[in-house]
């Protein structure tokens, strides 16, 4: 089994470097005959896995974290078309590593490597916003907005880091307009919160909490405007996975969504900002598009 590996050196605080020959390593001892190389900045993973897609390995493997697969992700379905991906894998460098945890794949290098050497796969879905494509999940307005602020810090990590940025997005927060269509549903007036979610979890919390990766689905999770107690109300709610039962929150299990906002709002794709003011936006699911090396009998 040839693959090639893509690992980004500065995932999980630009600790994920320091792993790449312990990755090599361990495909090696598993039987994988790797070729790996490094990205060198934003969006370069994205064209490393389309060229590996067109270049004859058997599969491709994104070493890193959920900013990581997103790249890999983006580049092979753009080399698939219209089709399926070729096998695709993963190695758990991140510091959340969200979609590998829900995606029940293993936490270790090791283990990893052995799922990775068995070739077998599972077919997933994958989602596309305007023109990218995501694994786990995507957002408009409030969530983008805190990952924006996320940025903007040098000095914190971990959760303190995205409670800081949390606290400075909500004394900056103002409504986006919203008007929003659905499978059978729609929307418009002041919204604060649109989080398009593949899988359950995402930045550490279970933003979907009965999402399924190969449901044909999205799960939307969708909140107007509300005051900022019941905003706060929500995230507390959220810490739990209970908010999708508090009254303001709308949640459904969608195929498409089509909105346009004033002013444009901000959108992430897997965590990664793409857009700071979007103003037409369209989410779509892409069913069973993604082939992934789990270790699963496959379909």
């Amino acid at each position: 089994m040839r693959v090639k590996v893509i690992l980004n050196p500065y995932a999980n605080r630009w600790r994920a470097g320091a792993q790449a020959a312990a990755t090599e390593a361990a495909l090696r001892a598993a039987g994988v005959e790797c070729d790996l190389v490094l990205t060198d900045g934003p969006r370069h993973g994205d064209v490393l896995a389309e060229a590996a897609a067109r270049a004859g390995y058997d599969a491709v493997v994104a070493a890193g974290g959920d900013g990581t697969i997103n790249e890999v992700i983006n580049g092979l379905l753009r080399a698939a078309g219209d089709g399926p991906t070729m096998p695709f894998g993963i190695v758990p460098l991140g510091t959340a590593n969200d979609f590998n945890l829900m995606a029940g794949l293993p936490p270790t290098i090791e283990e990893a490597a052995r799922v990775i050497a068995a070739g077998r796969t599972r077919s997933i879905d994958a989602g596309q916003v305007n023109e990218r494509f995501f694994i786990n999940n995507s957002a408009a307005a409030m969530e983008p907005m805190v990952t924006m602020e996320n940025i903007k810090m040098k000095r914190l990590s971990g959760e303190v880091r995205y409670i800081v940025a949390l606290l400075r997005a909500l004394a900056r927060l103002k409504p986006w307009h919203m008007a929003l269509t659905w499978d059978g549903g729609g929307y418009e007036g002041p919204a604060y919160l649109l989080s398009v979610c593949n899988s359950p979890r995402t930045g550490g919390f279970m933003m979907a909490p009965g999402a399924v990766l190969d449901d044909g689905l999205l799960d939307m999770v969708f909140a107007p405007q509300v005051s900022k107690g019941q905003v706060i109300a929500i995230l507390l709610k959220l810490m739990r996975g209970e908010h999708v039962h508090h009254p303001a929150v709308t949640f459904q299990r969608v195929t498409a969504i089509d909105l346009t906002s004033r002013p444009g709002t901000p959108l992430h794709s897997d965590g990664e900002l793409f857009a700071e003011a979007a103003e037409v936006v369209r989410y779509r699911v892409l069913p069973g598009r993604v082939r992934l090396l789990s270790g699963a009998v496959g379909q």
